[in-house]
């Protein structure tokens, strides 16, 4: 009995409270629609449901919203329309309906009027903080032409601007009157671009030198995007009154702080919500005093060569990406390789020692080679000496010559050969040995640019969020939740926000200018570079599971170290141009040695020709006869005993250089030890950096979000909401890092291996990791079975 009387008692008090909770319809007039405004309407509906809460139930019924296509004659319709119907509320929208909700002198239902209405045009008194007109108020906005324009003329020193505006509301503007003054104190002219599809606009640039959306609100996201690069295309810069979201898609400027919707929004909501509660409309406050805030898209001034003034930095906030939009080649990491192994200078140089080095082979071969010579000359004698010569020396002769050398054997010959040979091998080892580094360095300046880039986007977050806490702190000491000292402290780390963010730009300038020097472009060239991701693109084939796996089992771990540092002694061109250089070594202490006494062969043939005989002493003598060609062949061994002990000399430097090269052996294969397991311990880092850099930046940024929301009610102070953004900008740059850290050690590890997975096949890959596996069986096995005489 008691527990039915219970249950009677609820639901009584539940329908008293039934009864007692009004419901109130709402209905819209707007002047256009579009599905963007169609989730704005919607978000303004959950905003003033959610504000009102439990003291009334909202309604917004289908039926009631009216649309009049910039047509007057429809809005005076729908607005008696919705005088005549059961709505309670009319929140009314638009130039054109503010021409009729405005113009009435008595309002027969409460009604909202927002939206038409700023500091510059409007037809109701501004100077006003209350409409004090019965069921009526109105909204204004502080956004304002003249200071959209003015910051516009700051940025880019326009002449001739064209302004937007809806070619539907041209006519109930007094636009002469409202942009006239403006300009003319601007020192510039201007054009009143009227439109109603977006390629009105765009055939309508030829002639300006800036644009000013006025108008525009309605347009869709796509057709933003298209007038954007038109914009660009035209090399045009241009400013929104429609805010950060226009910004995004690709218009360069506004003056609109991102959050100005949402506070109009809140505004609305708050408005209905002192009415339901018994506030009349006319004594609600008119005025929305946002705060003023410069927003510039970051690529869109780039792409069309406004240049930023770091003046303007601590005041601006920018969206964008910090890609080089007037990039000519944007490469991805096989090009740059690619392009560094074809016309990188140090390379080249490189390249050349090689051809030199096959030059002196060339030269040291030609000892085998024929000597061949051949002379002329021609002879004048004293008459009186020619005479008495007996014909032996006529007073003029001329004659010549032909020699001819052949080195048959020489040890010295065949020595150099052999050194010069070792040489060029040595050479091309060391060439490799550049296009390894090289390829490295390429990459190194590669990912150097990528994690510039990202520094420099998370520096520009870091700023965003100081700038988003000095807004925090400003209110809760404004409603003395806070101390001055507060606002001081964010206003000061907002500057060096600001010198962190220039600081972070002119890095990755830096870094595009290294990577043109190693690309060999002008350094002035302009670049950009593809985003990196693990297990995709260049390193879709890149066994990450299989390397975690392997590294993160100190069991598979120790094999898979000692089988790399096997590999890497096998592939290293340092010691194959090591292992040259001793052989070319040896051959020298040979030669020095007891080899020296060898004899050097030689074949020697000489052809002589007398052409001419004249004057005195030119006849032979009686019975005598003048022999005009002859010639000689002969064959020489020559044996060195002594040279000023240039042999003894010579060895004990080659013995020197041999054991030179022994101690540089030994010390090149302690350094690739040495590389391979710091490299494997430095992967082991970076693959635990990528798990857990996740989990930190996640909770770092819920961990930020609640300090801001305590800090905004006075339950925190103000060093634990820097902490906390200072944790959650360092965890963002770790998990932003993290990918890039670990492929760029693995690569690292790579050329201490003296082998890139990923510029190689697929086939020869899995031929590594077959020899590998193969290893580890033959390591595994020796293990189980005991060792055999």
């Amino acid at each position: 009995m008691i527990r039915h009387m219970i249950l009677l008692l609820v639901m009584i008090s539940t329908s008293f409270s039934s009864l007692a909770k009004n419901t109130y319809d709402i209905g819209f007039m707007v002047d256009n629609r579009s599905s963007e405004t169609d989730v704005l309407l919607q978000k303004l509906q959950n905003e003033i449901t959610a504000v009102v809460g439990e003291d009334a139930n909202i309604r917004f019924p289908a039926d009631q919203m009216y649309v009049n296509n910039y047509q007057l004659s429809q809005a005076q319709q729908h607005y008696q329309q919705l005088l005549d119907s059961p709505v309670d509320i009319i929140i009314a929208f638009g130039v054109i309906t503010n021409e009729v909700v405005s113009k009435q002198t008595v309002h027969r239902k409460p009604t909202i009027l927002f939206g038409a209405i700023n500091q510059d045009y409007n037809d109701l008194d501004i100077t006003q903080k209350t409409s004090g007109i019965k069921n009526f108020t109105y909204l204004i906005e502080s956004e304002s032409f003249k200071e959209d324009l003015s910051k516009l003329k700051q940025l880019t020193d326009f002449k001739n601007i064209g302004i937007v505006v809806d070619a539907g509301i041209v006519q109930f503007l007094h636009l002469k009157d409202t942009f006239g003054p403006v300009l003319n104190d601007l020192n510039s002219d201007y054009q009143i671009i009227a439109y109603q599809q977006v390629n009105d606009i765009v055939d309508q640039l030829v002639g300006i030198d800036a644009l000013y959306l006025a108008g525009g609100f309605f347009l869709k996201q796509d057709e933003v995007q298209l007038l954007a690069n038109a914009l660009v295309e035209h090399k045009i810069p241009s400013f929104t009154i429609n805010g950060v979201e226009q910004v995004k898609l690709g218009i360069m400027a506004s003056h609109q702080a991102a959050g100005d919707i949402d506070q109009f929004f809140r505004r609305i909501a708050l408005t209905v919500d002192d009415y339901v509660s018994g506030t009349p409309l006319s004594q609600m406050p008119v005025f929305i005093d946002y705060t003023s805030q410069l927003t510039i898209n970051y690529n869109t001034a780039e792409a069309i060569g406004v240049p930023i003034k770091y003046s303007l930095l601590a005041d601006t906030d920018f969206v964008g990406e910090f890609h080089n939009v007037l990039s000519e080649s944007n490469y991805n990491l096989i090009q740059v390789i690619e392009q560094v192994l074809d016309k990188n200078l140090s390379l080249e140089a490189a390249r050349i020692n090689v051809d030199l080095a096959a030059q002196n082979l060339v030269t040291s071969r030609n000892n085998y080679k024929p000597n061949i010579s051949t002379s002329l000359s021609g002879t004048y004698i004293d008459q009186d000496l020619a005479a008495i010569s007996n014909g032996s020396n006529p007073e003029y002769s001329s004659a010549g010559n032909l020699t001819i050398s052949q080195t048959l054997y020489s040890n010295a010959a065949n020595a150099n050969i052999s050194i010069q040979k070792s040489l060029l091998q040595a050479q091309q080892e060391q060439f490799n040995t550049e296009e390894l580094d090289s390829i490295f360095a390429a990459i190194n300046a590669y990912f150097n640019v990528l994690i510039l880039k990202t520094n420099a986007q998370i520096q520009l977050l870091n700023l965003r969020l100081t700038k988003d806490n000095l807004k925090l702190a400003q209110q809760s000491f404004e409603i003395g939740q806070s101390g001055k000292s507060d606002t001081l402290r964010f206003q000061s780390a907002k500057a060096q926000n600001t010198q962190a963010m220039v600081e972070a730009s002119n890095q990755l300038e830096q870094a595009y200018i290294q990577l043109n020097q190693l690309l060999n472009n002008p350094i002035d060239f302009e670049i950009d570079i593809k985003d990196v991701q693990l297990d995709q693109g260049v390193f879709e084939n890149y066994n990450y599971n299989l390397l975690t796996e392997l590294l993160d089992d100190p069991a598979l771990r120790n094999p898979f170290i000692e089988f790399v540092i096997m590999k890497a002694k096998q592939n290293a061109p340092e010691l194959k141009a090591l292992a040259h250089n001793l052989a070319a070594a040896e051959a020298e202490i040979t030669l020095n040695g007891k080899r020296r006494f060898l004899p050097t062969v030689a074949l020697q043939g000489q052809y002589n020709k007398t052409f001419d005989r004249s004057g005195a002493g030119s006849e032979p003598p009686i019975g005598g006869s003048f022999l005009n060609d002859n010639y000689t062949v002969g064959l020489s061994v020559s044996v060195p005993l002594f040279s000023r002990n240039q042999f003894n000399t010579d060895l004990q430097a080659a013995i020197l250089r041999r054991d030179q090269l022994d101690v540089n052996i030994i010390n090149t294969e302690q350094s690739i030890d040495v590389n391979i397991r710091t490299g494997v311990l430095r992967l082991v880092n970076e693959m635990s950096n990528i798990q857990l850099s996740e989990v930190s930046e996640q909770t770092a940024k819920e961990s930020l979000d609640l300090t801001m929301t305590s800090y905004t009610n006075g339950a925190v102070n103000i060093v634990q909401l820097i902490d906390a953004q200072n944790n959650y900008i360092n965890a963002q740059l770790a998990k932003a890092n993290a990918i890039y850290n670990f492929l760029l050690n693995a690569l690292q590890l790579e050329r201490s291996l003296g082998y890139f997975f990923f510029l190689n096949s697929q086939a020869e890959n899995e031929a590594f990791k077959a020899e590998f596996f193969q290893y580890l069986n033959r390591d595994a096995t020796q293990l189980r079975e005991p060792n055999r005489p």
